[in-house]
């Protein structure tokens, strides 16, 4: 992905404080990913992701009220109206499947199911929006995807018998 962006022009000059939030948060994400995994063996997709949202809470509501009082949201009944949806239904009740599955499938292999998301959503901007598509972009898709098949195709053999396939 870097290689994509660095030849689409998106990378330009040196790294600023925001690149190292991001590549924060990304590890950050991964890590709660294969914890929240790891406990919902334990508890259940639903009692995992409902502690993880009340254990943040401490410092999701400072930072939430901070971010409201700096910058107070306006917006109209729909855009609310889907804020709630996409609040209660996709993400909370979601987080309720998806932690099942991750401790029914295992995180590292569901895990790479998610990385047919960004792949989802270039072709449904494309579709719904009419975003446009560019070649690069579709030959990084193919590419995330082509990894993904190769890690499941790989994954529980031995170095010696894929080497012995290849």
């Amino acid at each position: 992905m870097l290689a994509f962006l660095g030849a689409s022009g998106a990378v330009r000059g040196g790294l600023a404080p925001s690149d190292l939030f991001l590549l924060a948060a990304v590890v950050l994400c991964g890590l709660g990913y294969a914890e929240g995994g790891a406990l919902a063996r334990e508890l259940g997709g639903a009692r995992t992701i409902c502690w993880a949202l009340l254990l943040s809470l401490p410092v999701t509501v400072p930072v939430t009220v901070a971010a409201a009082v700096a910058a107070p949201p306006h917006a109209d009944a729909v855009t609310w109206s889907a804020f709630g949806y996409l609040t209660a239904v996709s993400m909370f009740l979601g987080f309720f499947a998806w932690y099942a599955g991750l401790a029914r499938g295992g995180v590292a292999q569901v895990g790479q199911i998610q990385l047919a998301q960004p792949v989802l959503t270039l072709l449904w901007s494309a579709l719904l929006l009419g975003e446009a598509v560019t070649p690069a972009s579709i030959a990084a898709a193919l590419a995330v995807l082509a990894c993904v098949v190769l890690i499941q195709r790989t994954r529980g053999r031995t170095p010696a018998a894929v080497a012995e396939q290849a």
